[in-house]
């Protein structure tokens, strides 16, 4: 799944979790993107591909659908189904869990996998934000650590530019172990209260070898709508 910890940031940063009434009580969030390459922790998995999302929150509970549906290639659809809660620390400091449910529909087993995950979060101050997240995938007894930090800039009244870059290292219980890196520059343009769109162009690299495209960039572009 794409939401990992470093787009988290990029959203918080960008605040594309608009909501069209400021005292409403939840807020749906959906995205609309195109990536020229899917991308997850490093690995490209699909070339063009159309990844909408829809997000359901309402205080510190949040849960939603995230899909990869590639245009080009014989590649399966992922579907991805969350589910978490924020839990406030002291000053801009949050703790975030909750776990995800992979699946493939096209693959001849319909595979899929949990994955609980656990993460802190805060804001740096001066437009910075960091943040670490543990992952567990069941299905691969995968264990992922992910650091990343953000870095936001206001360009004019309606736009922003988001700086982003992350490091994870993901370990396996028979071996095997890797890891992969990420650094992003977004540009994101509000249209009006309860809509943005935004631009980015992506760095992605992992240490896996053989065979395995281990770096290269790629470029996203969509649209965000929130009620």
């Amino acid at each position: 799944m794409q939401k990992t910890a470093a787009l988290l940031l990029v959203a918080v940063l960008t605040g594309s979790n608009l909501s069209a009434q400021e005292d409403s009580s939840y807020s749906i969030t959906m995205d609309f993107p195109f990536v020229s390459d899917y991308v997850f922790r490093g690995v490209k998995f699909a070339d063009d591909s159309i990844q909408p999302s829809i997000e359901f929150a309402t205080g510190d509970f949040y849960a939603g659908m995230w899909t990869s549906q590639p245009v080009t290639g014989n590649i399966a659809t992922e579907f991805d189904f969350y589910i978490g809660y924020g839990a406030a620390l002291r000053g801009t400091w949050a703790l975030d869990f909750g776990f995800t449910y992979y699946y493939y529909p096209e693959t001849p087993s319909g595979d899929e996998q949990f994955e609980p995950y656990v993460g802190l979060s805060g804001d740096l101050g001066g437009g910075m934000s960091a943040s670490a997240y543990y992952y567990y995938g069941t299905e691969f007894e995968a264990s992922t650590v992910q650091l990343s930090l953000g870095y936001s800039v206001e360009v004019s009244d309606t736009s922003i530019f988001d700086l982003a870059g992350d490091y994870g290292f993901v370990g396996f219980s028979g071996g095997g172990d890797s890891s992969y890196w990420g650094l992003s520059g977004t540009y994101n343009l509000s249209l009006r209260d309860t809509a943005s769109t935004y631009l980015g162009l992506v760095y992605a690299g992992n240490d896996i070898g053989a065979g395995s495209d281990d770096s290269f960039f790629y470029v996203n572009t969509g649209i965000c709508l929130g009620f």
